[in-house]
C-alpha cells in the first residue's frame, strides 16, 4: 500500500473538524507528542508536514509550550500507579491511547462525540497502515457524551477486571457548574464500584481581573468568547479544590512541569529570545493551570 493510500483514510476537508482542534492539532505538530506532526501530516496537503517556525509571536509558543506540558502532565501521574484500564474523555484528535497501547500491556478506551470519533477513527486507520508487529495492549475508539451517565457506565463495562483509570484534558473548560457536578457524579460512582483515579489536566483558573485576553489572537479571543471558556474556570485553585472535595474526590496528586524536556521551549527561544524563558520563570508570574490525580472517598 502506498502512502497516497495510506492518507486516502483521512479526512478530506478539513471544515469537517472543529476550528479548535483543528488549530490544536496543527500547534500540537511543532511537538514531540506522539503522532502529533503525522497526524498534522495529514491535515497538511496529505503530505510531509513541515512546521512553519518563523515569524510566530511569543503568544503563540506559550500557548503550544502550555499544550505540550499539559499532555505530558497526564503521562506523569499515569506512570507513577498503575494503570492498565484507561479511559480518556473527549480526547478529540490526540493519540495518547494509540501511543500507549504499543508499547504498554494497557486496555484502553479512546473517546469523544460521535462525529469526532468518526474523523478520529480515520486518522488512526491512516496512522496504524501497514503495522505488522504485535502491540503491547489493547486500543479502541468509542463514542461517549460524557454527561449520557448509564451510556458512560455501560462502556466502563467493556474492560477487563480491576481499576480504572479516567484521563481527559480539554473537557472541563466547556462544562458549566452544573454539567461539571453531573460528571462529577458519574465518575465518582464508578471510581468506587472499580477503584482507579481520575486524572484531569483541567483545573484552570479565572484571569485576573483587568487581565482580559487582550495579549491572545482574534481567533483564540472569539473561541474563548463563543464558549464562555473564562466563566468556567474556577475562581481560584482553592476553590477548585473545595469543588472536588465537595463532589467526594481528593486531590492526591499534583502533577510537576518539567519544562526543561519540552520541544517548545527551543522554539520559543528562537523566536522570541532568552527573556521569554526567564519571563516563563519568574516567581511572581500568575500560575493558571493544574493538572490533579483524584480518588474517589467513600
Amino acid at each position: 500500500m502506498t502512502t497516497d493510500d495510506h492518507l486516502s483514510t483521512a479526512p478530506r476537508d478539513p471544515a469537517s473538524i472543529s476550528p479548535s482542534a483543528y488549530a490544536l492539532l496543527a500547534m500540537k505538530g511543532h511537538t514531540s507528542i506522539p503522532f502529533a506532526r503525522e497526524a498534522a501530516a495529514l491535515l497538511e496537503n496529505y503530505g510531509q508536514f513541515t512546521p512553519d517556525l518563523a515569524d510566530k509571536p511569543e503568544e503563540y509558543w506559550n500557548r503550544i509550550l502550555h499544550f505540550e506540558s499539559r499532555y505530558w502532565s497526564i503521562d506523569q501521574l499515569l506512570g507513577d500507579q498503575p494503570a492498565t484500564n484507561i479511559l480518556e474523555l473527549s480526547s478529540g484528535f490526540s493519540f495518547r491511547g494509540l501511543a500507549l497501547s504499543r508499547n504498554l500491556p494497557v486496555y484502553y478506551i479512546d473517546t469523544d462525540l460521535p462525529g469526532v470519533i468518526e474523523g478520529k477513527q480515520r486518522f488512526v486507520n491512516a496512522l496504524t497502515a501497514g503495522e505488522t508487529s504485535q502491540t503491547a495492549g489493547h486500543y479502541e475508539l468509542q463514542p461517549l457524551n460524557v454527561l449520557d451517565g448509564p451510556a458512560f457506565q455501560t462502556l466502563v463495562q467493556r474492560f477487563p477486571p480491576g481499576p480504572v483509570s479516567i484521563v481527559n484534558e480539554g473537557l472541563l473548560v466547556y462544562l458549566d457548574a452544573t454539567e461539571k457536578e453531573q460528571l462529577c457524579q458519574t465518575i465518582r460512582k464508578i471510581l468506587l464500584a472499580r477503584g482507579g483515579c481520575w486524572i484531569t489536566a483541567d483545573i484552570y483558573i479565572k484571569k485576573p481581573e483587568g487581565d482580559p485576553l487582550e495579549n491572545t489572537s482574534a481567533s483564540f479571543r472569539q473561541w474563548s468568547e463563543q464558549h464562555k471558556i473564562e466563566e468556567k474556570k474556577f475562581g481560584s485553585f482553592q476553590l477548585a479544590r473545595d469543588f472536588f472535595e465537595r463532589m467526594g474526590f481528593t486531590v492526591e496528586k499534583e502533577a510537576k512541569p518539567d519544562y526543561s524536556r519540552l520541544t517548545a521551549l527551543t522554539h520559543l527561544a528562537k523566536n522570541a529570545g532568552p527573556d521569554a524563558i526567564e519571563r516563563l520563570r519568574q516567581p511572581g508570574r500568575t500560575r493558571l493551570h493544574a493538572t490533579w490525580r483524584l480518588v474517589a472517598r467513600t
